[in-house]
C-alpha cells in the first residue's frame, strides 16, 4: 500500500510536471505515436479489409498474415528494425513497428463487420436497384461499423500499452519513468509510469466503447434486429483469432 501511496506523491510532485521530461510531454509523445501509427495502419487494412469483406475472397489469407503479424515479438521486432535501419532512423523503425502491431485488429474489424450482415439484407438492397457501390457504402458500411470500431478500439489500446518501449530508444512517451525507474530501482516510479499508461488505456477504451455503441445505426437500437449484436462487443483481436477456426455467424434477419 505504501508503494501505491509513494507512486502517486511521484505523479503529482511538482518536479514531474516541468523540465524535459515533464508528463505532459511525455504524454504528448506517447498519443502522438499512437496516432500516427494507427492511422497508418488504418489506412492499410481497413481498405483491405473491406475488400475481402464485400468479396469474401482472401479472408484465409488476412488470417494467416493476421496470425503471423501476432506472433512477432514487437521489443524484439523493433531492435531488429534499428539494426536494419540504422540508428539515424530509429522512429521510422518505430513507427514500422506499432503499424505492424495495429493492422491485425484492424483488419480483423473491417472484414468481419461486412462478414456478419446477413445476406438477406444484401439481397434486399440489390433488389431494390442498388448498384454494388451503392450497397457497400449505403449497406454494408454503416452496419460493419460497430465491428471496424471495435477494431480501432482494439489496436489503440494494443499500441499504447506497446508504445512504452519506445523509451527503450529514447523516443520518449510514458515508458519513460519505467524504463528509467528500473535501473535506479525507483519502483515507485515504475509503478507511476505503469498507472499513468493504464489509466490513459481506460479512458481510451471507455471513449472507444461509447463511439462503438454510438456506431450501431439507429434503426438497430430498438426492437429491431441486431445485425452486430452478437459480436459487437467483441474486439477485432478476438475476431481475428476465432477466424481461423470457424466461419463467421450470419446475424438474426
Amino acid at each position: 500500500m505504501n508503494l501505491f501511496v509513494e507512486a502517486f506523491a511521484w505523479i503529482f510532485a511538482p518536479a514531474q510536471w516541468t523540465g524535459p521530461y515533464a508528463l505532459p510531454k511525455l504524454l504528448g509523445e506517447h498519443l502522438a505515436l499512437t496516432a500516427i501509427s494507427v492511422l497508418i495502419a488504418a489506412a492499410i487494412a481497413i481498405p483491405i479489409g473491406w475488400l475481402i469483406g464485400h468479396t469474401g475472397r482472401g479472408r484465409e489469407v488476412a488470417v494467416a498474415v493476421s496470425g503471423a503479424a501476432r506472433a512477432i515479438p514487437s521489443f524484439g521486432l523493433m531492435v531488429l528494425l534499428v539494426l536494419l535501419l540504422g540508428v539515424l532512423r530509429i522512429p521510422e523503425a518505430a513507427i514500422i513497428t506499432f503499424v505492424l502491431l495495429a493492422i491485425p485488429s484492424l483488419l480483423a474489424g473491417a472484414y468481419t463487420g461486412l462478414e456478419a450482415i446477413d445476406r438477406r439484407t444484401l439481397d434486399a438492397a440489390k433488389a431494390m436497384g442498388m448498384t454494388g457501390w451503392q450497397v457497400f457504402w449505403k449497406v454494408e458500411v454503416p452496419l460493419g461499423l460497430p465491428l471496424l470500431v471495435g477494431g480501432i478500439r482494439s489496436a489503440l489500446l494494443q499500441v499504447i500499452a506497446t508504445v512504452t518501449i519506445a523509451a527503450y530508444v529514447n523516443l520518449g512517451g510514458l515508458g519513460w519513468p519505467i524504463i528509467q525507474g528500473i535501473p535506479l530501482r525507483r519502483f515507485d516510479q515504475v509503478l507511476a509510469g505503469a498507472i499513468i499508461v493504464a489509466v490513459l488505456a481506460l479512458i481510451v477504451d471507455l471513449l472507444l466503447a461509447t463511439a462503438q455503441r454510438a456506431a450501431v445505426p439507429a434503426g438497430l437500437r430498438g426492437g429491431g434486429p441486431r445485425v452486430n449484436d452478437k459480436r459487437s462487443s467483441r474486439t477485432a483481436h478476438a475476431a481475428t483469432a476465432s477466424a481461423s477456426t470457424s466461419e463467421p455467424a450470419a446475424a438474426p434477419a
